[in-house]
């Protein structure tokens, strides 16, 4: 957890919803107010969040208490209830939204990252996020990927040399590609893994015939195309399978052998877990 990046994420939040003052909760409980809120959950899945949740209330009011009974990549149910929070109502009620909106979006995450993982049980296979998030979020949305059982693929553009299909095509071809990539890293002396995307058998023999890197995207294979790929790269490199999976399909392409099996859909297209604050 980096609360350096937290820190500045909720300032960001509080600065955007609470403006010059929660107007409502101002004129309408009286300076001073005690109370106390659960946090009821109403849907099934695993919860994430909880951590985040006690950084928001402690940079609202470091004088709120949390009462924490179940924690981030627990199974949840509808009635129970994840912690409850007291102190100061006004405060609360300005984190309150906050909370949900944040606690609600990776709780989704998490819930839908560890179905796949299940499906994936029994392969050596798993499932990776990508950088298809909410601007704004996407420190959250990779924790709840991890929280969920999946495991982050690179943060952002800064961690990771990722040869797509655009780059390939604007360098001039794959070798060229792979090559400029090589020497960048020896001339500005970072160390950083390189990646490259093929599009079909084609490429694969043009990567494997150059090397120099460490992993080998195989996008919108069809299932008997993957594993014939993966039988030419021969465990040389990790491999991973992207383009084209679903929840239905997501085993028949763990099961052609691949090591990773990137989906977007983790973060970009995710339905959220209801969970509401309510007053005690």
């Amino acid at each position: 957890m980096d609360k350096e990046i937290l820190h500045q994420f909720i300032l960001n939040a509080l600065s955007e919803d609470v403006g010059d003052g929660d107007h409502t909760s101002l004129a309408t409980i009286e300076a001073g107010t005690l109370g106390k809120a659960k946090l009821l959950v109403k849907d099934t899945g695993i919860l994430a969040g909880v951590e985040l949740a006690r950084q928001i209330f402690d940079e609202v009011d470091p004088q709120l208490r949390l009462n924490v009974f179940l924690n981030d990549g627990d199974e949840v149910k509808p009635g129970d209830i994840a912690f409850e929070v007291e102190g100061d109502a006004q405060s609360i009620l300005k984190a309150e939204r906050l909370v949900l909106n944040c606690m609600q979006r990776m709780s989704g995450i998490a819930t839908k990252t560890h179905a796949i993982v299940k499906l994936l049980e029994g392969t050596n296979t798993k499932v990776l996020d990508t950088r298809k998030t909410t601007p704004g979020m996407r420190y959250l949305e990779k924790w709840a990927v991890r929280i969920g059982g999946g495991v982050n693929h690179r943060i952002g553009l800064y961690d990771m040399i990722l040869i797509k299909d655009n780059h390939v095509d604007y360098s001039g071809g794959i070798r060229q590609a792979i090559e400029n990539a090589n020497n960048y890293l020896q001339d500005t002396g970072k160390k950083l893994a390189i990646e490259i995307e093929v599009r079909n058998l084609d490429e694969l023999e043009q990567v494997l015939q150059t090397g120099k890197v460490n992993r080998i995207m195989l996008d919108n294979f069809d299932f008997d195309t993957l594993r014939q790929a993966i039988s030419m790269i021969h465990g040389r490199y990790i491999t991973e399978a992207s383009g084209g999976i679903t929840i239905d399909n997501i085993r028949d392409y763990a099961d052609c052998g691949v090591d990773y099996i990137s989906v977007g859909a983790l973060t970009h297209s995710v339905k959220s877990l209801d969970l509401s604050l309510k007053a005690v």
